[in-house]
């Protein structure tokens, strides 16, 4: 094995060697177990819906309240990680945050149900401890690869909308929030008895930093360019994967078990080409890869967001009438290929911070994730009263398709930006439009 350089750190092999692979492989398994409890409520909500006769506003704020916890508490979780170390504060996070969990159980009234969400919601926040704790174990070569197979426990998604229903109808939906807080809590106990402190932690070569240093990174540009960018891939991804039981169950008549089911069709796929979207970042660059991922994502929400239409047509032998509807098998493809380039994303994203922030990696990387994770908060919200104020289902996507547009509009623009100011001294571009501020360039 070659020499590695851990987040700018100097290499410790011996000890990379031992222990990388399983340090990823576990810390994947702990996200997707968070991530799996992070979107509970997009199944046993439908059903507290159905229970207190809520709106589809209330049922909006129902599903994103946990989001929100989730995305407030990453940069607090990423600085935490930087500072004790990933292992412990992920151990911690996952025993706590299963009490939590358990009381949804025990709760009956709506203003309840929403404190209790706030706090299952803190399992959200577990992508900026992984990714922590993860990028100290490869070099930065490598780094990009790593961090898409850690994302991989977004499949925990899939988990919840496939079996979730399962045990529902099983053991109804309060047995089923007490068996997703049980395996939390296993969960965080075999993380911390099986994993090791990161090699940098271990040589004691980890400086502990004022919290202005560690914070300094966030006034920059191109770190909230990169939030933007994961508002769409991963907060739209979070959205939907929370709103589309409910739209299959309204818009084509399935059941819960049914609606489960087709979301997963949308969920598996974006969790397990996160880390096929590491890889190609890592060979063609993430530009490419954002590029890619915003026009397409662009051309399917605007095919998903017109609605139902039945035209009428004066023609010369009279009346000509037509229809434009998607069917329910043209629907679950679409979702198929938003939620792979979704997946490609967000690896793409997240290629950037340890290249660029390495020792800030907490940090920034709290921040991009917690603007994304507030993206899963505000959509859901969005989605409802959209819902309750026009009236077209498909209003949702009609929002998305603005919010990727825009996100598109803007990497392109700094692009050519950076074409115009720079073009008599580059032959050829740097990878990335952010890589701008690397060069002290003003863009």
């Amino acid at each position: 094995m070659g020499s590695v350089v851990i987040g700018g750190i100097a290499p410790v092999e011996e000890q990379v060697e031992r222990g990388q692979y399983w340090a990823l492989a576990l810390s994947a398994a702990a996200f997707a177990t968070c991530f799996a409890v992070w979107t509970l409520f997009s199944i046993i909500g439908v059903k507290i819906k159905q229970e207190l006769s809520l709106s589809d506003s209330e049922f909006g704020l129902l599903i994103a309240t946990p989001v929100l916890t989730g995305a407030l508490s990453r940069i607090v979780l990423g600085l935490l990680s930087d500072r004790f170390g990933g292992r412990r504060v992920f151990s911690v996070l996952m025993i706590l945050t299963s009490a939590a969990v358990y009381a949804v159980s025990l709760v009956s009234t709506y203003p309840l149900f929403l404190l209790a969400a706030l706090g299952l919601g803190f399992s959200g926040g577990s992508f900026a401890v992984g990714v922590a704790y993860v990028s100290r174990w490869f070099g930065a070569s490598r780094q990009g690869t790593a961090l898409g197979v850690f994302g991989v426990g977004n499949i925990g998604t899939a988990v919840t909308t496939f079996g979730a229903p399962l045990l529902v109808n099983a053991f109804g939906w309060r047995g089923t929030v007490q068996i997703y807080a049980a395996g939390l809590l296993a969960m965080g106990v075999i993380y911390y008895l099986l994993t090791r402190e990161d090699p940098a932690r271990v040589a004691g070569v980890v400086s502990q930093r004022k919290l202005s240093d560690q914070l300094a990174p966030l006034a920059k540009l191109q770190v909230w360019r990169f939030s933007l960018y994961y508002f769409f891939v991963f907060g739209a991804f979070v959205a939907l994967a929370s709103w589309l039981p409910r739209y299959y169950m309204g818009m084509y008549g399935l059941s819960l078990a049914q609606a489960g089911l087709l979301t997963t069709c949308f969920a598996l796929p974006a969790a397990a080409f996160r880390a096929l979207g590491g890889i190609i970042s890592d060979r063609i660059g993430a530009r490419a890869v954002m590029y890619l991922t915003f026009s397409v994502s662009a051309l399917v929400c605007f095919i998903l967001s017109y609605p139902e239409t039945s035209y009428v047509v004066q023609g010369i032998r009279g009346p000509i009438a037509f229809s434009f509807g998607i069917s329910l098998p043209a629907f679950v493809v679409l979702t198929i290929v938003l939620g792979f380039f979704m997946a490609l994303g967000m690896a793409a994203v997240y290629k950037h911070i340890p290249v660029y922030y390495p020792k800030h990696v907490g940090a920034v990387g709290g921040l991009v994730g917690t603007i994304g994770g507030l993206g899963g908060f505000v959509l859901p919200i969005a989605f409802g009263v959209m819902n309750d104020l026009i009236g077209v289902r498909t209003s949702c996507f009609m929002l998305l398709f603005l919010l990727v547009a825009v996100a598109l509009a803007w990497m392109h623009g700094a692009i050519r930006l950076m074409e115009r100011q720079r073009i008599a001294a580059l032959k050829t571009l740097p990878q990335l439009p952010e890589m701008a501020e690397l060069h002290d360039w003003n863009i």
